[in-house]
C-alpha cells in the first residue's frame, strides 16, 4: 500500500484515483472546484482544494503532499486564448505553474513523480515515433509540456517518469462526435494515434506497481488506421452523420510506437480497436 497524491482529479485523474483505492492505496486528490470536494470524498478520496497559478500555489499544497511517496501530475496546459507579448513569444504560463510547484515537492515526502504529458511534443513527424525520437513540438501546448518535462526530469530531489499519451478517448469522450457531419476535413490519410481511458489507467497502475521511474513512455494503442477510415467507421457505428474528408492527401503519417510500454512493462493493451 502506498499513499499517492493526484494533482488534477478530472477526466482521467478521478477514475484513476478510484482504481488505485480499489488496489489498496491511500489517495489524496486535488480539485479547483469546491463543488467537487464532496464528490471526491464520497469516492474515498481525501480531497484538497488546490489552485496552481503562475506565481503561487494554494496553502493546502503542503497538506495535499504530506506523507505521499508518489505524486501524479495530471493537469492540462489550457493555453487557449493566450496572446503573444511584445517579443512575439508566448508567456510560458503552464511552465511557470510547474516551476511554482517544484519547491513544494522538494520539501515534501514525495520521492517519485509521474507527469502525464502528450505525444504533441513530437510535432507532425512523417515517421515512426519512439521515445528516443527528438521532440519537435509545433503547438504551444506541446512546447510547454516539453519544457515542463525537462524541469521535472532534471530535479535531483525526486525521480520522474514521463508518460506521453496519444489522443484520449473513452465512453464519454470520442473525437468523432465533433467531426460527424463536417465537410472538407483535412488529412484524410493521416494515421490515428489514440488511447482509451481504460488503458491510460492500467498503464499508470503498472508503472507504480513495477516501480518504473526515471523513464519516458509513449502510450498509444497499437492500431493506426487512417483518419478517413477510422472516423467514417465510428460515425457509422454510432449512427452519426458521416464526416466528409478533403480529397487532398497528406504526406504526414506519424505513427506513435508503444513498443517500449509493451516490452518494459510487459503490457498488453486491453482495447486495441476503440
Amino acid at each position: 500500500m502506498k499513499q499517492i497524491s493526484i494533482l488534477g482529479c478530472g477526466w482521467l485523474g478521478y477514475p484513476l484515483a478510484k482504481n488505485l483505492i480499489k488496489n489498496g492505496h491511500l489517495i489524496n486528490g486535488s480539485t479547483t472546484s469546491e463543488s467537487k470536494i464532496s464528490i471526491l470524498e464520497n469516492a474515498g478520496i481525501n480531497p484538497f482544494l488546490v489552485a496552481l497559478e503562475s506565481e503561487s500555489v494554494s496553502e493546502s499544497i503542503d497538506d495535499f503532499l504530506d506523507k505521499s511517496e508518489i505524486l501524479i501530475i495530471d493537469i492540462p496546459p489550457k493555453l487557449r486564448g493566450i496572446n503573444s507579448d511584445s517579443s512575439n513569444s508566448f508567456r510560458k504560463i503552464f511552465v511557470e505553474k510547474i516551476e511554482t510547484l517544484i519547491p513544494s515537492i522538494e520539501k515534501s515526502t514525495v520521492k517519485k513523480v509521474l507527469f502525464v504529458s502528450s505525444t504533441a511534443v513530437y510535432g507532425n513527424e512523417n515517421n515512426i515515433i519512439i521515445e528516443e525520437t527528438i521532440p519537435n513540438p509545433e503547438t504551444e501546448s506541446g512546447k510547454q509540456l516539453l519544457l515542463a518535462e525537462a524541469i521535472l526530469q532534471k530535479n535531483q530531489n525526486f525521480e520522474t517518469t514521463i508518460l506521453r499519451f496519444g489522443g484520449l478517448i473513452g465512453e464519454d469522450r470520442h473525437p468523432v462526435k465533433f467531426l460527424a457531419g463536417k465537410e472538407n476535413l483535412e488529412n484524410p490519410d493521416s494515421l490515428v494515434n489514440l488511447i482509451h481511458q481504460i488503458d491510460c489507467i492500467r498503464i499508470i497502475e503498472e508503472i507504480i506497481d513495477q516501480s518504473k521511474w526515471n523513464e519516458v513512455f509513449n502510450a498509444v494503442a497499437p492500431f493506426h488506421p487512417t483518419r478517413e477510415e477510422y472516423y467514417t467507421q465510428k460515425a457509422t457505428e454510432m449512427n452519426f452523420p458521416l464526416p466528409k474528408f478533403s480529397a487532398q492527401k497528406s504526406n504526414i503519417k506519424k505513427t506513435i510506437s508503444s513498443e517500449k510500454i509493451e516490452t518494459t512493462l510487459n503490457y498488453q493493451f486491453k482495447l486495441e480497436n476503440y
